[in-house]
Parts: C-alpha cells; structure tokens; sequence
C-alpha cells in the first residue's frame, strides 16, 4: 500500500499519448475504485467528508446570501454540485461548490434579469465549461497571466467586502446601490442608523472566525462563529435580523427541477454573463486542482474537472442553485484532514443533505450579521494582497495589468475587466518580445569559438554582416528597416545571421521578403544563416526563397561567395 492509501499495483510500462488520451475523460472516482480504496482510506475519506461538510454549511448560506437570493440556493448548490463534481470530477480532492468568486457576477444578474435570468445564465455557463473541457482546454487556461487573476481576484474582495457593511454594522438602508462608488456614499449617509447588538455580533463573528483557530482546532472558526452569535441572539433575545426573518424558514427538502427555455433575446443578453461565470468557474477550479495536487503529489485530470464542472452548474440551475466551481479553502480543508479520494467530497455533499434535512428550522436562526462578519474575512483571504504587493514592485508592464484589471473590477465590471486584462495583457507582452528583438551589424566578438570566430576574423571588406536575434513577429518586423540603413556602397554581400530568431510569422516573412528583394534589386548577394530548422522549413517554402539564399553557417555562404 503507498502513502496515499491506494494499493500497490504491478509495474506497468509508461504509458504513451494514446494511453494518456484514452484515460483523459475517465472521472478519478471511476479510476480509484477500479484500483481499489482501503477500507483505512474510506474511514479518513468519511471523516474527512463530515468536517468538509461542516465547514461549508456556513460558507454556502453566507455565498447565497451575498450573491443577492436566498441562503436556500446557497445550500442546494453545495449540495447538488458538490455532489458531481465529486463523482464526476478529474481531480482526487477536489471540494466543489458556491464560492466568494461568483458573488459579484450572481449578484449583477440577479439585478438585471432576476433569479430566472441567473438560472439560465448558469445553465448556459456549464454547458460553456462542459465544452471547453471536451475541446481539451484545460491546458490552455493556464495561459492567464498570473497579475490579471491577482487584479480580478482583488478585485472581487474588494467587492464582496463592500457588500457585507449594511448587514455587518445593522444599517438602516433601505436598499444597497448597485455601483461601488455609490455604494459607498451610501454607507456614509447611513452610518448613523447604525444598530449596536448587530455590530457587536458582526464584529465579534469576524474575531472568530478569523482568530477562533487560536482557540480550538475542533471547530471550524465560521462554525464556532455561528454557534456563538446564534445562541446569544437566542439566549439574550437580541434585536438582530436572523436568516429566517429576513428570507423566511430554510426548507426541508430539495427543490424539484425545473426550467424554462429562453427566448432568443434573453440568449443573447445573458451570453456575456454566462461566459464570465464559465470562464471565472474554470480558471478557478483548476486552479484549485493545482493547488490540491501539490499538497498530496498528485495529478488531476484538467480536462474531466472541467466536463465535470460543466454538469456540476447545468444540474444545479436545474434544481434552482447558484454557479459552482473548486473551492480551494475547502479542498485544502479537505486534504488536511485525510481526504485522498473523490469519497471526501461525496461525503461532504450527504453531510449538507442531512443538516438540511433535519436542522433547516435551527439555521434560520443565524444573524445576517454573523454571515457577513464570515464574508469580510472570505474577502480578505481572496484578497491576495500579499501577492499584489509583490506584483506591483515587479515589473512595470505587470504592475500596469494588476491595476488595470483591479480598478475596472471594482469600479465598472469583472467581465469588462477580464476582457481589458486580457487585451492590455497581449499587447504588453507583445511590447515585450518587441524590446528584445534585436538586429544589428556584428564582429567577431572575443568569447566567439569555432568557424563563426574564424570565417568573421576573415571576413571581406565588402561583406556585411547582421545577427538577428528574438522573435521576428509584426511587432518587431519594422526593425528590419535598419538594415538598408547600415548598408553602404562597397557592401555588394549582406549576411543575415538568424541564429537566435526562434519563429517567424507572417508579418515578419513578408518585411523579410521585402528587404532580400530590396537588396536584390540594389545588385548585392543576400545570405540568411544559421537559420533554426522550424524557421527554415517555412522559408522553403516561400516562393521568393531561392536555393542559395539559405546556408548553414557564415563560412558555408562565404565558400558559397567564392565558388560563385
């Protein structure tokens, strides 16, 4: 038996690309029952599922809440998606569910096309992530710049805390403005209507929760939380909002499912929410998956745990949930009390079954303050701040898409500020490889060995010699101007040494075209050498690209010059 509870299979020979493909859409549930899981394992896997459980009972209802319905959908979406994305999933321990993430987004729906309008937005969402999953994606999300996941993640803390300061301090308001800058002079105006015993109980919920691991380990801290401040309420009957007076009672049983087809215009207006959550919802579950596959030596399946996370959203806008996706506090919770197999999560999901099922009337009780105490310091773990310090010393061009896509995330839309991320993201790096393309007349240099050194000590009077060095793209292809530049009248050879240029595009064959015609047609010899073999393949199949234009190296075009 190894470290990780699986028993110890035959050596097997490495297995190769179509080995690797075929196993790519198979769940890892499917796959660790088939090696089979020790009945040690599925004890720490059943534990493991029951604390999991408990910790997110607060999370999902404080996640519904925030997102603007009702604490009911919270759970049903922890519920319904966990459970899939368990069986389903491509990961080992892998917790899905409601996260901080997806409040903004939810939020924004709800306000622009109602509860009805989000179940279709995340409906459509998990058929886009089923898709990318299918079209093999996974892979390429990992392409995000790191500084713009820092920005919109900071972003969205900086959101959510926002959120929480009328239920955190017992504003009497009678609705919260949507805009964040307005939202803000909002709380200003109204900070004098603030209610005392909700403050105490929003204020102490958030020492807990943040400090209450100080204390016990036993108890999860938003647990402990919600265990303190509900009782006191009780006890001492204080005038605080509960869960049940402002949403009414939690029910007893899952929702039946059901939808309702959209028309065509509905598709339309809700197309660029839906790609916000599928996108968001991905990049979010793999980076979770990461992240859980480092804490136990493992390797999930990006692919699958996108398929996975695709049902996951699609059942649960069917039972009338939220967007799902990894959570990573919860799957690193997961990991850390013993959970190695899918079992964990499949646990977790019963667990929230049960409590909904036998304590729905004892969770109605909870504070809206306590919740929101809960969300700050969800906000400030999303935070990342952290991370965005160091960002921001780093270089300029990331430090210019942290802000950017930070600033746009609080102050106009997560989508918008994914897409100017994105954009803002390609052109700098596009500025970048620019700088360090580079072509410029060269000598024989002194740490030089071999025939360069040597065919360059020799070289003719009348030959001319450039290196090339860096990507030749259309973003540096004008620096090709510089060579007609340099060259003089008793230069009649020019050398284009293209050792360094690790691709070419089409923008740069064509200025390259431009300037060995140009050459041409001024009556001198052009040589390209020591060309990369990928790169030279494509210049052989110019038409334009004679047989002697290309040699190996400088002393082969100068063997060439003389036979000729």
């Amino acid at each position: 038996m190894n470290e990780r509870g699986e028993q110890e299979q035959p050596a097997r020979p490495i297995a190769g690309p179509k080995t690797a493909e075929r196993g790519e859409f198979v769940p890892k549930l499917f796959t660790l029952l088939r090696s089979g899981i020790t009945p040690a394992q599925l004890r720490k896997d059943v534990l493991a599922g029951i604390v999991v459980g408990i910790v997110a009972l607060p999370l999902a209802i404080a996640f519904g809440i925030g997102s603007g319905v009702t604490p009911t959908k919270g759970l049903v979406t922890a519920i319904i998606a966990g459970l899939v994305i368990s069986v389903l999933g491509g990961s080992r321990v892998q917790i899905g569910g409601p996260t901080g993430a997806f409040i903004v987004i939810v939020y924004g729906i709800v306000q622009e096309h109602g509860v009805e309008g989000l179940t279709i937005a995340t409906f459509m969402a998990g058929v886009l992530i089923m898709v990318m999953g299918l079209l093999r994606f996974g892979k390429l999300l990992k392409y995000f710049p790191h500084t713009l996941i820092v920005g919109f993640t900071s972003g969205i803390a900086v959101i959510i805390l926002s959120s929480q300061i009328k239920d955190l301090f017992g504003l009497r308001m009678p609705t919260v403005p949507t805009d964040f800058l307005a939202k803000w002079e909002a709380y200003a105006v109204h900070f004098g209507s603030m209610e005392p015993w909700a403050a105490l109980i929003g204020v102490g919920a958030l020492l807990i929760t943040a400090f209450g691991a100080k204390v016990t380990r036993r108890v999860p801290g938003p647990l402990l939380a919600i265990l303190i401040t509900t009782v006191a309420v009780a006890v001492f009957d204080l005038p605080v909002t509960t869960i049940e007076q402002q949403f009414g009672a939690i029910p007893r049983t899952l929702p039946a499912p059901s939808f309702t087809l959209p028309d065509l215009a509905m598709l339309r207006d809700l197309m660029q929410p839906a790609l916000a959550i599928a996108l968001l919802g991905s990049i979010e579950s793999l980076l979770s998956a990461v992240v859980a596959d480092g804490m136990i030596g493992g390797r999930h399946r990006s692919n699958m745990e996108l398929v996975a996370q695709g049902a996951a959203n699609m059942l649960s806008a069917l039972f009338g949930g939220i967007p799902a996706t990894g959570a990573i506090a919860r799957t690193a919770t997961n990991v850390k009390n013993g959970g190695r197999t899918p079992i964990a999560g499949i646990v977790h999901a019963l667990t929230l079954l049960a409590i909904m099922l036998l304590a729905a009337p004892l969770a109605g009780r909870i504070p809206l303050a306590c919740l929101a105490g809960i969300l700050v310091v969800v906000a400030y773990n999303m935070s990342e701040w952290r991370s965005f310090i160091s960002a921001l010393k780093s270089n300029r061009y990331d430090a210019l898409v942290l802000v950017v896509t930070f600033l746009i995330t609080v102050v106009f839309d997560l989508v918008l500020a994914i897409e100017v991320g994105m954009v803002l993201a390609a052109f700098l790096f596009m500025k970048r490889m620019s700088d360090i393309t580079d072509l410029k007349p060269v000598l024989a240099q002194g740490g030089d060995e071999g025939s360069f050194a040597d065919a360059a000590r020799t070289l003719p009077a009348n030959v001319m010699l450039f290196e090339i060095s860096g990507p030749l793209f259309f973003g540096a292809a004008q620096k090709f101007q510089d060579v007609l530049q340099e060259i003089h009248d008793r230069h009649g050879v020019v050398v284009l040494r293209m050792r360094n240029v690790p691709l070419i595009d089409a923008t740069g064959m064509h200025r390259l075209k431009d300037i060995v015609k140009q050459l041409h047609a001024r009556g001198r010899v052009v040589y390209l050498t020591d060309v990369d073999p990928r790169v030279s393949a494509e210049l052989r199949e110019q038409p334009w690209c004679g047989p002697d234009l290309l040699q190996g190296s400088l002393a082969d075009a100068l063997r060439h010059l003389e036979k000729n």
